[in-house]
């Protein structure tokens, strides 16, 4: 006999949508201590206990964390309920057999090199899952694991496929898929967020809250208050403050001297994101969509016409499609990602590639130094802007070497798409590292 559940209402609303026919997907959380991983081991449970011959799977990033942790509240879980002598447990191949015939698959989701498409899901017929920190996961993994979900009825019982997320804040796919849709009321009818604090759980003690609150300002914000709007990853070059604040430097004058910076799209699903600049000061902004390099090239000279930009004070990336844009432009400048870094007093520069010294420069001597001002963005491309700042990362900051961020192919892979404004923002550095030494 299964003992009753220890919830409280957040815990409950969350049961509740992973057991209609409605939802597919629930995120849950936002917070420390929101009783994230007892509703995910709860829910699991009571789900093979009361569906003969189900399959799940409860997954974390890296096997450690998910035996030190999401099993231990496995346990705990199964301990309450007096489910214990309802399955066993085999460490090695870390799966619970239910005497039902349910099984629970305990497993790592960790990003491996090898195998980038995670085929190694491939051979799981699951009924349901529970990803603990779920922003920690790859999105691919997720992706792949919707394909997997096969066992969906038995003796006396049907289901639809679902999956638990639960997280705390993050800038990636569960702040594109699930919060923003959320807090912007357009999130999927399929798709349930409920965010969970410690606050909410009168499980938890005010001490706990108390001494909560005492933490650095970003813990408190994402940690206590589940504001997503705040990352403490130390690798990111900008902070959250300093990144809205560029929106609201009125402070910056707008200069005599004009450029153009252009981030030209790849492909179809990319943007062409065109900025008009006075000084450090964006005073227009320009998206197109699908364009051709000729229709490009015929709005850029509109642009520099309009705003009286010379060409030579206009740059556009040279990589891919935005090369036969340039060519189109005599005068204008192409900027290529992977070029060497421009030498500074005569000095080599400590910096994988221009990009990365063109990053590094906006960051330190720019945003954080809230010496920009970029007017002109509509409310949904400031929002766009702000996440992609936010993803400009140091990587291998504790290794010797050059300086390096994360490359382009794996911030698309948080964001979901390409960083078409940050980049375009980020090459009107170029002029400022080029003009004491090519003239112009």
């Amino acid at each position: 006999m299964v003992a009753q559940l220890r919830t409280f209402s957040r815990q409950r609303q969350a049961l509740a949508a992973l057991r209609d026919k409605q939802h597919n997907e629930v995120m849950y959380g936002g917070g420390a201590r929101g009783g994230k991983s007892y509703i995910g081991c709860a829910w699991i449970l009571l789900a093979a206990l009361s569906m003969p011959g189900s399959k799940w799977l409860v997954a974390r990033e890296e096997l450690t964390k998910l035996r030190d942790t999401t099993l231990l509240s496995y346990f705990q879980v199964a301990k309450e309920l007096q489910a214990k002598q309802e399955y066993s447990y085999n460490a090695t191949s870390l799966t619970a057999t239910f005497n039902n015939g349910s099984i629970v698959f305990f497993r790592e989701l960790k990003y491996i090199p090898s195998d980038p498409m995670f085929d190694r899901l491939g051979s799981y017929d699951l009924t349901g899952a529970f990803i603990d920190e779920a922003q920690q996961i790859h999105p691919q993994a997720i992706s792949v694991l919707r394909g997997r979900f096969s066992v969906l009825s038995g003796p006396g019982w049907q289901t639809v496929p679902k999956v638990l997320y639960t997280c705390n804040p993050a800038k990636n796919w569960i702040y594109t898929d699930f919060y923003k849709p959320y807090k912007e009321g357009r999130l999927a009818s399929w798709r349930a967020f409920i965010p969970s604090l410690a606050t909410d759980n009168p499980f938890v003690s005010q001490d706990y809250i108390d001494n909560l609150r005492r933490s650095d300002i970003v813990t408190v914000q994402r940690l206590l208050l589940g504001n997503f709007e705040y990352d403490d990853d130390p690798t990111a070059l900008m902070s959250h403050d300093t990144i809205a604040a560029v929106f609201t430097n009125e402070h910056i004058q707008a200069g005599q001297k004009r450029y153009l910076t252009g981030d030209i799209a790849r492909f179809g699903a990319d943007k062409t994101v065109l900025l008009v600049w006075q000084g450090w000061k964006v005073v227009h902004v320009l998206e197109l969509a699908k364009y051709s390099t000729s229709q490009v090239a015929a709005e850029i000279r509109k642009l520099c016409q309009q705003w009286q930009v010379p060409l030579s004070n206009c740059v556009v990336d040279e990589d891919g499609v935005g090369g036969g844009v340039r060519d189109q432009l005599p005068g204008c400048k192409g900027f290529t990602n992977n070029a060497r870094p421009i030498k500074m007093a005569g000095q080599m520069q400590n910096y994988e590639n221009l990009k990365t010294q063109c990053y590094y420069r906006l960051a330190e001597l720019r945003v954080n130094q809230k010496a920009l001002w970029l007017t002109g963005f509509s409310p949904t491309q400031q929002q766009t802007l702000s996440e992609e700042l936010g993803q400009v990362k140091s990587k291998d900051a504790d290794k010797d070497g050059k300086l390096r961020i994360v490359p382009k192919e794996d911030v698309k892979t948080a964001l979901g798409r390409s960083p078409d404004y940050s980049d375009a923002v980020m090459m009107r550095e170029y002029f400022e590292l080029a003009s004491p030494y090519t003239g112009f």
